[in-house]
């Protein structure tokens, strides 16, 4: 039985709250008296009321109108009344699939027209050859628009993508497409307005550990741990999604609680596929053996644009030195990190050994949301690269025995930039817009008078992925005969595959080797470069490229599938 939100019983509804900084609690139910609610021992307040699925109800504490923290759907905003909803229950006969057989698509639900818009391009993207769909952040955020991760209410769908009626039903259109629907969710922090667990909740936080968003959250406490552990089952086990990608972990002070939960999370899983994936600067391979299937490896998507862009500055300057020889690691060990003095943070070492681990350990991705979307003017790869070297990339990306992640509108050749876009209240909207202006101006040295202006609406509506994809048709053609070459020859020897070796072979050119589950061997070469490269290549196999002269030729990937 869940401790958060309300529960339907045979006569009514059972309102619980977690306030112990506060002696006083009114249930106040939309149309109705404000109900005193009772104090129960650690800190928790309960009243039992005649409801029904629909009712309204908020709290009020010291004259302050609140939204249940534990809310399943909201109804007016974030500072809105909060909704009692019919009880949910995943459909038992969806057993998921195999997570080796995972091609992400990661996308943001409201650029692409809530849930109901999202469902309607599922038919399509199945035909691509995507075989799961990750949403960015869903829950209940302040405003119209935002990227998710400045959420409230972790279990209310935010009402700008539907309702949690549209987004079952975008689940159940997912499953029956044979498709896997994963969730971000962030655990980490609260969006800066909306959040009013300090004013009756202050042990959940932490004034030792602060992190980029403010104190952090306190895991040493218990309530705190049951509170995101029912958000997890809830989104799994209620809604029935597929998995769960940890935003940012490095930033939760876990005392333990990651690796519980995911042990949990998968005795309760029984028999159906869950996959839990993480966020995590750290590098801590450790996570990786101990319940969770993966990681973003944003190690190789940095040594990837280095060679792409040639850029340098800031964080990619821990690839801008040999990043040939870094992504030879990357695609070998996953991390490029594992323990090693990073330059960008002043020679702290960073990350752990990771060699031992499964190629599908890792999340490969050339974009995503970040990467993209914290550039000060959102440019995507297409405008930053030569294109010949970004379809070169795309194919080690989409061959390789990494998990593929696709970022919307890569697939269309999109042009359009991908924002930073809120719709916050205008003081806070004014602090958020200048103090991006600050960061960009000292991590470039220069001024960005001209960058968007983050809580407009334009700025969200010039960042939909099909507003300038001029050349789409021979994208997804391209895109289509990749994710066909692994369907057929990569995915079904993915599991129990193992790195048998990388090495640059050129400034811009790398040659990986793996022992596929099957016993055959996979090579890749792939030549981000202008120039010809000699290498010793084999000369039987090739699944993927054409054989042109001698060697590997300019902004080429060429793979083969060989007896070992």
């Amino acid at each position: 039985m869940n401790r958060f939100g309300p529960t339907l019983e045979e006569k009514g509804v059972r309102f619980r709250l977690w306030a112990p900084s506060v002696e006083k609690v009114l249930l106040e139910i939309e149309g109705q008296s404000p109900l005193a609610m009772d104090t129960r021992p650690g800190g928790w307040k309960e009243v039992f009321a005649e409801a029904a699925i629909g009712t309204r109800y908020r709290f009020r504490i010291d004259g302050q109108p609140v939204p249940d923290p534990a809310s399943r759907a909201q109804a007016g905003g974030v500072h809105g009344w909060s909704v009692v909803t019919a009880p949910l229950r995943a459909d038992p006969n969806w057993k998921g699939r195999p997570w080796e057989e995972a091609v992400l698509y990661e996308c943001h639900p409201g650029l692409l027209g809530g849930f109901k818009g999202v469902a309607e391009k599922l038919p399509a993207l199945q035909t691509l050859g995507v075989t799961a769909i990750e949403l960015m952040p869903i829950a209940a955020f302040p405003g119209a628009r935002n990227w998710g991760y400045d959420g409230v209410l972790p279990f209310a769908p935010a009402e700008a993508y539907g309702t949690p009626e549209d987004l079952q039903a975008l689940i159940a259109r997912a499953h029956a497409l044979g498709l896997m629907i994963l969730l971000d969710v962030v655990y980490n922090h609260f969006g800066p307005e909306g959040n009013y667990l300090a004013l009756y909740a202050k042990p959940f936080f932490r004034a030792d550990a602060p992190t980029p968003w403010g104190s952090a959250i306190d895991f040493r406490v218990l309530e705190v741990r049951d509170f995101f552990s029912e958000n997890a089952r809830h989104w799994l086990f209620g809604y029935g999604f597929d998995g769960l990608r940890f935003d940012a972990v490095h930033a939760i002070k876990d005392e333990g609680w990651l690796d519980r939960l995911a042990q949990e999370l998968r005795r309760e899983a029984n028999s159906r596929h869950i996959h839990l994936t993480l966020e995590n600067d750290d590098n801590a391979a450790s996570y990786l053996r101990q319940g969770f299937d993966a990681q973003w490896n944003d190690d190789v998507h940095h040594a990837f644009h280095v060679l792409l862009t040639g850029e340098g500055n800031g964080y990619y300057s821990d690839y801008s030195q040999r990043p040939a020889e870094m992504l030879a690691r990357g695609l070998a060990e996953g991390f490029i990190y594992q323990g090693e003095p990073s330059p960008y943070r002043h020679g702290s070492p960073r990350g752990e050994p990771s060699h031992d681990l499964p190629p599908s350990a890792f999340i490969d991705f050339l974009q995503n949301h970040d990467q993209t979307g914290n550039r000060p003017f959102g440019e995507r790869l297409i405008r930053l690269s030569d294109p010949r070297a970004l379809k070169a990339a795309i194919a080690c990306l989409l061959l390789s025995p990494h998990i593929p992640m696709i970022f919307m509108g890569e697939e269309l050749g999109s042009r359009s930039p991908f924002y930073y876009f809120t719709d916050h209240e205008p003081e806070l909207a004014k602090q958020v817009r200048e103090g991006r202006r600050r960061e960009f101006q000292a991590a470039a040295g220069a001024a960005h008078d001209d960058l968007s202006d983050c809580n407009s609406e334009e700025t969200f509506q010039s960042s939909d992925p099909a507003f300038d994809a001029p050349e789409k048709e021979s994208w997804l053609a391209y895109y289509s005969a990749l994710l066909g070459t692994r369907r057929r020859h990569v995915m079904p020897r993915l599991k129990g595959s193992r790195a048998g070796g990388a090495q640059a072979v050129g400034e811009k050119a790398v040659l990986a080797h793996w022992r596929m589950g099957d016993g055959e061997r996979l090579t890749i070469a792939v030549n981000l470069g202008e120039t010809a490269i000699s290498a010793n290549l084999p000369k039987d196999g090739l699944i993927w490229g054409e054989r042109r002269g001698v060697g590997l030729q300019p902004f080429t990937t060429l793979a083969w599938l060989s007896h070992v």
